[in-house]
């Protein structure tokens, strides 16, 4: 196996008539809209709570440490970074308080339902409680219960796993991830 270094997947530029959308009131915390990263013709895609730092304060690029625990996994069950499409419940980064509902309910039925009827990908990885929680529109229900197998969300096969900055700061979780990750892998 070849060694393992994180990387800067492309970003997938946010649809022009969606950029300047205020229905979540996001955009007034002034951070810019981020509809996904990876391959959007993957059939994988993996759903995450927000966008997280992308640039450094310079402006430059760099892997964060939630891309670079998903790609040492990903790397390590086998999978390819082009058959992976990472986006988000919230398409900004939240820096001060808001919403949390409201803002969730109306990402996902304004930009995520579509992108999804869009792309049709093969199966969904919901990373994290919260997009667990909000792309299963329940929420009573978290990853400790549901991991290890497939669910049918909206027509979508569905499974979950923890948050990789979950897994980066209680390294106990990371054996749970890969597991989680093979289970995709062998599904494909």
């Amino acid at each position: 196996m070849e060694p393992f270094c994180p990387i800067v997947w492309p970003e997938d530029p946010t649809p022009v008539n969606e950029k300047n959308c205020e229905l979540c009131g996001l955009y007034r915390q002034g951070t810019r809209m981020v509809w996904g990263e990876g391959n959007p013709e993957a059939p994988i895609t993996v759903i995450l709570d927000n966008p997280g730092a992308r640039e450094d304060r310079e402006g430059n690029s760099f892997v964060c440490g939630t891309r670079q625990t998903l790609q040492k996994a990903v790397h390590e069950v086998g999978l390819k970074p082009e058959q992976l499409y990472v986006t988000y419940i919230l398409k900004r980064k939240p820096v001060r308080a808001y919403d949390k509902e409201a803002a969730r309910q109306i990402c996902m039925q304004t930009h995520l339902f579509g992108q999804l009827r869009q792309q049709n990908p093969t199966l969904i990885l919901c990373l994290g409680n919260v997009a667990v929680q909000s792309f299963f529109q329940n929420a009573e229900i978290d990853v400790k219960r549901l991991r290890g197998s497939f669910h049918d969300v909206l027509g979508y096969q569905t499974t979950v796993s923890y948050h990789p900055l979950a897994v980066r700061r209680r390294p106990n979780l990371y054996p749970l991830f890969i597991e989680d990750l093979t289970l995709i892998a062998d599904k494909l």
